[in-house]
């Protein structure tokens, strides 16, 4: 029943509870995603890399063992004169945070040195070649191994990082 003079064509007596199930099919405005911003090509400074390495990292141990060997006992194997050498104690640490790292290659280290935030925080940004590790590693910690052996192990007792009754 409805009156042909005025009603629609699509005239439907029933109504419609489900208004909200079609207000969701057609939502009012379209939102544009949002990202935080990006940009890898921009200049970017790091003041402090240190704060970047965690408190109990094991750079941080390294750095701590090396720094108690006396200097005297580091620079006895060098003389005098020539081009300048990388700090013996700079060369130590890469060499020992790498060994701990499980990387034993002279390359290995290099990489480490560049791409390795604590190794490079270790190195205090100095990048030294393969060739200058395997001459640091191969002449000058020869001589120095069995001094350096005894005063990192009197170290890590003394700091309490071992005891006498740990096996090696």
């Amino acid at each position: 029943m409805s009156n042909q003079t005025t009603t629609i064509e699509n005239y439907n007596t029933q109504i419609t509870f489900l208004q909200e199930a079609e207000d969701k099919k057609n939502p009012k405005r379209q939102l544009a995603p949002t990202f935080k911003p990006y940009n890898n090509r921009q200049v970017q400074a790091i003041f402090d890399i240190e704060a970047l390495i965690p408190e109990h990292h094991a750079a941080r141990v390294v750095d701590e063992m090396v720094e108690a060997v006396p200097d005297d006992q580091l620079f006895s194997h060098y003389k005098g004169g020539g081009r300048s050498s990388y700090h013996p104690k700079m060369m130590l640490k890469i060499i020992l945070y790498a060994y701990s790292q499980k990387v034993y290659s002279c390359r290995g280290i290099e990489k480490l040195t560049r791409e390795n935030i604590p190794a490079m925080w270790l190195a205090a940004m100095q990048q030294p070649d393969f060739r200058t590790i395997n001459e640091f590693r191969g002449e000058r910690m020869k001589v120095l191994m069995d001094d350096l052996f005894e005063t990192m192990i009197l170290q890590l007792i003394k700091d309490g990082y071992i005891t006498m009754e740990t096996t090696f």
